[in-house]
């Protein structure tokens, strides 16, 4: 099957596409897009269970790492002020680890708007190929409307004017039969009328559930950023009880990266076995969805020259009938007019009528070549399948970095608030540190005044 107009499919779409799918029973799986049969639904459930899989195995590595470090701790010495060693290295691997963190929030924001500015490609060529379709359903119905209206004025009117010459009267109905066949003609090609799939409704959809997954991740993004910045400062502010805050609040975080890196995968497999060969799966469903016929749906999705416009012996026939009316009242003019004036005022309105209707003939060839829709079709593929696959690729990313640096953070944290100063709790009653000094000046006695020799008064 031929490809949309610059779209092709993407090395990272070909090196998804080759990997291996299995189903439940880990039994090979083909990677066609199937989205409707079970063991194809099972292998993208597989693939997004092996986040589960590293969630789990993180949490017990971050469990055993803990329990060794509490467990097997060397016991201080007696009266020991200085701290364990390592402890710089436990601080700054945790900052590194939160840094990296952050370069990955980075990289899930600039992921978040690729994939946000894909689907709304997607459906602006929606709207683009709903506008196409409903112009052509306006055109055919606004001519047929004028042609009907023309027969049963304009056309009556001539007849009645013209009924004592039979010969022209004879032209008059024959303009009348032609104009007749021109509207059942193009009645025929309002293809997309009556049918229950609306572009712009899908459009809509789309649009909807993008807005919600755009603003999730939004929201997901912000949160690790903001643990990650509470916990740089809860290091530098040495806070026992905001470290420990974060900590909880890491856990809970990893746990949506998780779940957010499974989502991403299964749906980058999924999407990369759609992208690969569209065409097959686009073409079965809008047939099931629209009930239209396989010519018209390949002329529009393939649109080369192996497949002929299914419209073609529609249009050259109405062609031959506009023509053939033109002909018949130029000669009604020529002829009628000298003998019955009164002829002059349908046949200018029937030349007026019959100018408008060639006029939307032409625009009506133009929108039904396939040329325009297979056009959307193409910008709607690049939006799905360049942009929003490679957003999904960067969040995937983002995904692993976080599960990565929370990771590190919660192995280095405990250490590092075991190692914070202890706080005074006099000094946090006091208000100040300051105010220790003057309290220790207050309780010290005052020594009596000095004396010198000869200071003393005699008694009188």
């Amino acid at each position: 099957m031929g490809e949309p107009p610059g779209y092709r499919p993407s090395a990272w779409v070909h090196l998804l596409h080759q990997l291996p799918r299995a189903d439940f029973q880990l039994r090979p799986v083909p990677s066609g897009f199937a989205p409707q049969e079970q063991e194809y639904q099972q292998a993208l459930l597989l693939v997004a269970a092996l986040a589960g899989l590293g969630l789990g195995l993180s949490l017990i590595l971050i469990a055993a790492y803990l329990i060794r470090v509490c467990c097997c701790r060397p016991p201080e010495p007696p009266g020991a002020k200085s701290p364990p060693p390592g402890g710089g290295c436990v601080t700054w691997s945790c900052i590194a680890a939160l840094l990296v963190g952050c370069a990955g929030i980075g990289i899930g924001f600039y992921g978040n708007s690729e994939t946000s500015d894909g689907v709304a490609q997607l459906s602006s060529a929606l709207v683009h190929a709903n506008h196409t379709l409903s112009a052509i359903d306006h055109l055919v119905l606004e001519t047929v409307e004028r042609l009907g209206e023309a027969v049963r004025t304009e056309l009556t009117a001539l007849e009645e004017v013209l009924t004592q010459r039979t010969e022209l009267v004879a032209a008059a109905r024959g303009a009348r039969r032609q104009a007749e066949a021109v509207a059942q003609q193009l009645q025929g090609l309002a293809f997309w009328q009556g049918v229950p799939l609306s572009p712009l409704q899908v459009a809509e959809d789309v649009s909807f559930v993008e807005e919600y997954r755009w603003l999730a991740y939004v929201l997901l993004l912000l949160l690790e950023l903001l643990v990650c910045l509470f916990i740089l400062l809860g290091l530098a502010k040495q806070s026992r009880w905001l470290v420990i805050v974060m900590t909880v609040m890491s856990l809970v975080v990893l746990v949506l990266s998780w779940g957010s890196l499974g989502l991403e995968a299964a749906t980058a497999v999924g999407l990369s076995d759609f992208c690969s060969s569209p065409d097959t799966y686009v073409l079965n469903l809008t047939q099931e969805e629209t009930g239209l016929g396989s010519d018209i749906l390949n002329y529009y999705f393939l649109c080369n020259q192996a497949v002929s416009n299914p419209f073609q012996q529609r249009l050259t026939l109405s062609q031959r009938a506009l023509a053939n009316i033109h002909s018949q009242l130029q000669g009604l003019e020529r002829e009628a007019v000298p003998q019955f004036p009164s002829a002059q005022k349908p046949l200018l309105s029937l030349e007026e009528t019959l100018n408008v209707t060639e006029g939307n003939f032409h625009q009506l060839v133009a929108l039904l070549h396939c040329r325009g829709l297979h056009k959307d079709y193409g910008a709607a593929l690049r939006g799905l399948c360049e942009d929003a696959l490679e957003g999904l690729l960067f969040l995937l990313l983002f995904s692993l970095l976080s599960a990565g640096a929370l990771a590190t953070a919660l192995c280095s944290l405990p250490r590092a608030w075991a190692l914070f100063p202890p706080r005074n709790p006099s000094a946090s009653c006091s208000g100040s540190h300051l105010s220790e000094p003057l309290l220790h000046l207050r309780l010290e006695p005052v020594p009596p005044p000095c004396s010198f020799p000869g200071s003393q008064r005699r008694p009188h």
